[in-house]
């Protein structure tokens, strides 16, 4: 384990002038509605041998998307995500999504190398990331691994995170390199992103949590199931050359067996400081913090070293449903997203909470910090499903987080409001809210969470979505900006397909 220490901040970094943002009043208007998935690349390929593997394959779906804008040219916008998605894990491979002129049209593109579908070497591949350096250079990170079915082989438990990276936002790309890789049937990492250093062009980091368990208990881990003989500590890796080359990942924090972390992600503050924010699982009651709990860590020599966990606050989920029959809905209700003030350092961060309706029902929580991380606000719920449908229409899910040019705060989710009572059917809907803060502090109060717009033209029927341990669209979606509108980028069933990817942009 690397040292640990308690970082000093400067004043420049730590505070906000209340003067500094400015007050913004007026609702957002929605840009068209532009499906930017297809047919799936990966229909034709027989290298995965698809009818060998266990599960259900959903043909034509394209979920878990994510997104980012370059910042040397705002017209180009990359996308990625999940293709063709199995029932117990992963994809037939990964898809980018490449528009140059602000998401008006797209060009789908196989990420090569990740997939025996896209010149590879794995069966499947999930978790897709995407993150623009500063310079434009477009980094992709994938976790690539082998079905796993009774009877084991030692190739079953091969898999790797697998980082590319691409000079024409995503047109072509790099050969992959393996930022970690193991055989070892006790290991598996898990849920990884990647964030290109904006201050940087060289710095590009990745983080994610490894578990380790019995080796005769990781199908059933990968699954879904957790073992009770397992760890889940953060890891960490970083490229100092543009991500043509990685150095040796290590462990930045364990939080002891038993325990694990999830949704490690890292946001850069402007003075260069990273922010990991994560969900801290503990299965102990360590200072009463037993069940989720969302965390931060902070690094201000570039992952060398790294502070103490920050607790934040605790993530109270009580999952997904549908409504109308309690079939599971999966979501990201134990991934917590956080995003960055470039201007002023302001840290805003949304996860899924039952707290506001006393444990009925999840909503929306959003927290900030204005000090760098070290301190965080009252948690509050800034979802505006109405409180005049039924409780399990009231259900929100899968937030997303970013910061437009103008300091204006957008979050993303799902909900049901307009779902009707039926067994085969649930409509389903994906909204944008926003705060503008007039003050620093203005956004950790609720009462200045008031104007809210719809990303879907209609309800999509969630029950046609692939089912992966529920119905699937994403344990994230995507949300980036280009100047002052937000860029959403999200899956929603749509006509014979069981999910496709959208953008839409709201401003």
């Amino acid at each position: 384990m690397p040292r640990r220490r308690t970082l000093t901040f400067t004043a420049g970094a730590a505070f906000l002038v209340a003067g500094a943002i400015p007050a913004i009043a007026g609702p957002l208007a929605t840009g068209p509605l532009v499906q930017v998935s297809g047919t799936s690349p990966f229909l034709g390929c027989t290298a995965d041998g698809v009818d060998d593997q266990s599960g259900t394959v959903f043909l034509n779906s394209e979920v878990e998307p994510f997104v980012d804008v370059s910042p040397a040219d705002p017209d180009d916008v990359a996308g990625i995500w999940q293709a063709d998605r199995w029932d117990n894990g992963g994809a037939r491979g990964l898809v980018a999504g490449v528009s140059q002129d602000g998401g008006s049209t797209w060009q789908q593109v196989p990420v090569p190398g990740i997939t025996l579908c896209s010149g590879g070497t794995y069966d499947r591949a999930t978790d897709p990331w995407v993150s623009f350096a500063p310079d434009g250079r477009l980094h992709q990170l994938a976790l690539s691994f082998n079905d796993v079915a009774p009877p084991f082989e030692p190739r079953d438990f091969d898999h790797a995170l697998l980082a590319s990276y691409s000079a024409d936002g995503g047109l072509t790309w790099s050969d992959p390199v393996e930022v970690i890789r193991d055989l070892d049937a006790n290991v598996f990492n898990d849920k990884q992103s990647i964030t290109a250093d904006p201050t940087d062009p060289d710095l590009v980091y990745a983080v994610w949590d490894r578990l380790v368990f019995p080796g005769s208990e990781r199908a059933s881990v990968i699954a879904g199931f957790v073992t009770q003989a397992f760890s889940g500590p953060a890891w960490f890796a970083r490229s100092t050359d543009g991500g043509v080359t990685w150095e040796a990942p290590k462990a930045i924090y364990d939080p002891g067996m038993r325990d694990q972390t999830i949704g490690n992600q890292i946001a850069v503050q402007p003075d260069g400081t990273l922010v990991n924010v994560f969900n801290e699982i503990r299965n102990d009651n360590s200072g009463g913090h037993r069940g989720n709990n969302v965390a931060v860590m902070l690094s201000d020599d570039q992952g060398v070293t790294w502070s103490d966990r920050i607790f934040v606050s605790r993530l109270g989920t009580v999952e997904i449903t549908d409504p109308d029959t309690g079939d599971p809905v999966r979501t990201g209700d134990i991934i917590p997203d956080i995003a960055v003030d470039r201007d002023n350092g302001a840290l805003y961060a949304v996860w899924q909470d039952a707290r506001f309706s006393g444990g009925e029902f999840d909503s929306i929580a959003f927290s900030q910090s204005l000090d760098g991380g070290l301190t965080w606000s009252e948690p509050i719920k800034v979802n505006l499903t109405p409180g005049t449908v039924p409780p399990g229409n009231q259900q929100a899910f899968t937030a997303s987080v970013h910061v437009a040019d103008d300091g204006t705060i957008g979050v993303t989710y799902y909900d049901f409001r307009n779902n009707t009572p039926s067994a085969t059917t649930l409509p389903t809907d994906y909204w944008l809210v926003h705060c503008h803060p007039a003050t620093p502090a203005s956004c950790a109060d609720e009462a200045n969470w008031t104007d809210e717009v719809r990303l879907t033209n209609a309800p999509f029927d969630m029950r046609l979505a692939p089912f992966a341990l529920g119905f699937f669209t994403g344990d994230y979606e995507g949300l980036s900006n280009i100047g002052t509108d937000f860029a959403a980028f999200f899956s929603q069933s749509h006509g014979t397909d069981p999910a496709s990817t959208f953008f839409r942009t709201a401003g």
